[in-house]
């Protein structure tokens, strides 16, 4: 009643959902989520978890704040982050909710995403299609302050066994520190995070 699809619609969707097991329907015939959402939900917790044990590293080798980004759509969430402990640093809790259109975790996430999706996302970008090209290259991503004013970041894809991207693995920063042209250890730091 509330989606306003008329109701022959909305089952044949539930049972189209049901067969991938995001429903279920419950002893008494209501539907329910099914066992598929807790198994996706599991293995966003679990590459956080592994994530987050390498950006701990990463933040002491690099001395910056590391997070980890997965894409929702034309989003980016941080599933995943250690902070510096002192001195000025930029913050990204868990759980924000960031656009796709700024800062370096975008670039290397867009990258390596099909053109139908990144062609949309590029009229309000701060970066062009070349700039993902680049990214494309090299295999990370640097920015400077794309997403905030006197912040940069530097980002590698997380790949899975096949190649795909599962996220993006940042580092951020004063632009001071982190510098217009990250120190080649840095960038080391980084792709040696992506790849564990």
């Amino acid at each position: 009643e509330r989606t306003g699809l008329p109701r022959a619609t909305a089952h044949r969707l539930a049972v189209a959902l049901e067969g991938h097991r995001l429903v279920r329907r419950t002893p008494v015939g209501a539907w329910a989520p099914g066992p598929a959402l807790a198994e996706l939900g599991r293995g966003v917790a679990d590459l956080a978890e592994l994530a987050g044990r390498h950006l701990v590293t990463l933040r002491d080798v690099s001395g910056e704040s590391a997070q980890f980004y997965v894409r929702d759509g034309a989003s980016r969430v941080c599933v995943a982050a250690a902070e510096r402990a002192h001195g000025l640093r930029d913050t990204v809790p868990v759980g924000a909710r960031l656009p796709m259109t700024a800062g370096s975790a975008a670039h290397a996430l867009l990258a390596f995403a099909p053109a139908d999706e990144v062609t949309p996302l590029l009229p309000s970008a701060s970066f062009t299609a070349r700039t993902l090209l680049d990214v494309r290259r090299r295999g990370w991503a640097h920015s400077i302050a794309e997403r905030e004013p006197g912040v940069a970041s530097l980002s590698a894809p997380v790949r899975d066994a096949a190649g795909g991207v599962l996220g993006a693995v940042s580092i951020s920063g004063p632009v001071e520190r982190l510098g217009r042209r990250p120190a080649p250890e840095v960038v080391g730091a980084v792709l040696d995070a992506a790849g564990a």
